[in-house]
């Protein structure tokens, strides 16, 4: 089976970097403002780290080659372009080549791929003929569902990231936690709780009311973690909790019917509750 360009994100071990200048060279598009602002589309994208301060710098900007809106590209997502013109997702931003960036959820996507406006769109943006899965729309909210749970994976490991309702209950009231989760099928007692706990320890840094509902059951969480019913976890470090709001913010962005993706990605603005 061909490897798509995405198929090198499994093995990630960090998040996103941001891209280096533009060099210019030769008559490659280059990566900037005087491309991404008409065309959507960028040069080859380095993989390196992003380090800390996630969330609190938006970054270059992105143009959508749906919508020609103008976005951070963390808010965005890249599409890249195979050696054999086939289009892949590429949502960590770190496949090879050249790519181009799109700001619509998965019902606009999927009406853009059936009426053939999203093979022109990049067929326009990449200058050459390109062949886009019927399937993409599946694909890139697969990868964005992985790149969540990898981000919760990475965060556990880090020991930014704290299970079990006592515990959690525990480090909200005394204001350590920064961001709380609750799993979809979490039952509303439960949630309650905690939510309660956390108002009283202050919220987090934007004094949220109410945790973060996650778009996948327990099952989900607890598989992504290596623990046993995980129904609640706490990310107890500020620039952990914005990378995971980040990356689920842009997931949830994606499936649910709400405004384009790009207006619940802003990088200092809590997601909105379930």
């Amino acid at each position: 089976m061909r490897q798509t360009p995405n198929d090198e994100l499994k093995k990630e071990s960090g998040p996103t970097p941001q891209p280096p200048p533009a060099s210019g060279r030769g008559s490659a598009p280059r990566v900037g403002k005087d491309l991404d602002s008409s065309e959507g589309l960028d040069g080859p994208s380095p993989a390196s780290g992003r380090g800390k301060g996630v969330g609190k710098e938006e970054g270059p900007e992105r143009s959508c080659i749906l919508t020609r809106t103008k976005a951070p590209r963390d808010s965005l997502i890249r599409l890249a372009l195979g050696p054999d013109n086939t289009i892949a997702p590429d949502v960590r931003a770190r496949a090879p080549g050249r790519g181009a960036w799109i700001a619509v959820d998965r019902v606009d996507l999927e009406k853009a791929v059936a009426n053939g406006k999203l093979k022109a769109a990049l067929a326009r943006a990449f200058k050459t003929p390109v062949a886009v899965p019927a399937d993409l729309p599946e694909r890139i909210e697969s990868a964005l569902r992985q790149a969540a749970l990898d981000r919760l994976g990475l965060e556990a490991r880090a020991g930014t990231l704290v299970s079990g309702t006592d515990r959690i209950e525990n480090e909200c009231r005394s204001g350590k936690v920064q961001l709380l989760i609750h799993a979809a099928d979490a039952a509303a007692d439960g949630n309650q709780r905690l939510d309660q706990a956390w108002r009283v320890g202050g919220g987090g840094d934007g004094g949220e009311a109410q945790g973060l509902v996650f778009p996948a059951e327990r099952a989900i969480l607890s598989l992504a973690l290596g623990r046993q019913n995980v129904v609640h976890v706490a990310i107890v470090d500020r620039d952990a909790a914005a990378r995971v709001r980040q990356a689920i913010g842009r997931w949830r962005a994606f499936i649910e019917r709400n405004e384009h993706l790009i207006t619940v990605a802003a990088a200092q603005s809590p997601l909105p509750s379930a």
